[in-house]
């Protein structure tokens, strides 16, 4: 299984940006899909998860309101959509896969989660 997240990069605060994380070696419609993220000397973050279907999704409280999941079964990739960027959204953001019912417990964490992929830097500037 092999996931790859692009599209980080430098913006300053209040722009926007798009995450893509395309996925291979896997059945990618069934998998509920993630987006982590880790600030430097942080921990690990959950921000934002789509069912298998698409048509669940749950957003973290830090980016409520700022970010979108959404996915293309068609084509094995999921998204993460960012605006009204903040200096604190600043870090290493990895998408993840899982089959399990880990989507649905009430606090996310990335404990269980199957498949990792290597994260795309994220950096806003204030």
């Amino acid at each position: 299984v092999q996931l790859q997240a692009y599209g980080g990069g430098l913006v300053q605060a209040g722009g926007s940006l798009r995450l893509s994380c395309a996925a291979s070696g896997l059945t990618f419609s069934t998998y509920a899909m993630y987006w982590f993220r880790q600030a430097p000397g942080k921990e690990r973050e959950f921000v934002a998860a789509i069912s298998w279907s698409g048509r669940s999704m749950r957003i973290a409280d830090s980016v409520k309101g700022r970010f979108t999941i959404f996915r293309d079964n068609a084509n094995n990739t999921v998204y993460l959509q960012m605006t009204t960027l903040k200096p604190e959204d600043t870090a290493v953001y990895c998408c993840a896969a899982d089959l399990s019912d880990n989507f649905y417990r009430t606090h996310m964490t990335a404990d269980g989660i199957e498949y990792w992929g290597k994260g795309t830097l994220v950096t806003v500037s204030s």
